[in-house]
């Protein structure tokens, strides 16, 4: 009985380490990369409405320099900040999500797409619907990277 439980302690053990490596986190130093231009949408409706500003490591602005055609492992984040009142300043920021080319992610592209809270803890956004079905209509032409080099031309 007690090897049984044993066992059965070891295997949740091991599952849950298992669930948690597999989550993706924010990488740490992101703000020191790469910065894009300040970005504004006012359309309310949108999912995106706000001030935001993308980041992007060194893979991806090789990927951005070569058209868009990004080397595996490129990473580029993006954080949403609320419009200040009336001000157009940056308001509290609201979301962060992150895009990594990932190869084994066929059903993305070959991206990973995860999502963050302000707080930088993961919002459980579904990739798919959330993120990918957007990228598929407005880049797959640009390796479903929506930004551009230009929108790093300060």
């Amino acid at each position: 009985m007690k090897i049984v439980l044993l066992c059965a302690v070891y295997l949740f053990v091991f599952q849950s380490i298992a669930a948690f490596a597999g989550s993706p986190v924010l990488p740490k130093g992101y703000l020191s990369w790469q910065k894009s231009d300040r970005k504004i949408e006012t359309d309310k409706k949108s999912l995106f409405y706000g001030i935001h500003y993308m980041y992007a490591d060194k893979k991806a602005m090789q990927g951005y320099g070569a058209g868009n055609k990004f080397p595996e492992g490129s990473r580029i984040v993006v954080e949403f900040f609320n419009i200040k009142g009336n001000t157009g300043d940056d308001g509290s920021k609201n979301m962060v999500v992150l895009m990594q080319k990932d190869k084994k992610r066929k059903e993305t592209g070959g991206w990973l797409f995860a999502g963050f809270g302000a707080d930088g803890k993961a919002s459980g956004i579904d990739p798919v619907k959330n993120c990918f079905d957007c990228h598929q209509k407005e880049a797959a032409q640009k390796d479903y990277v929506i930004s551009t080099i230009k929108d790093f031309k300060h």
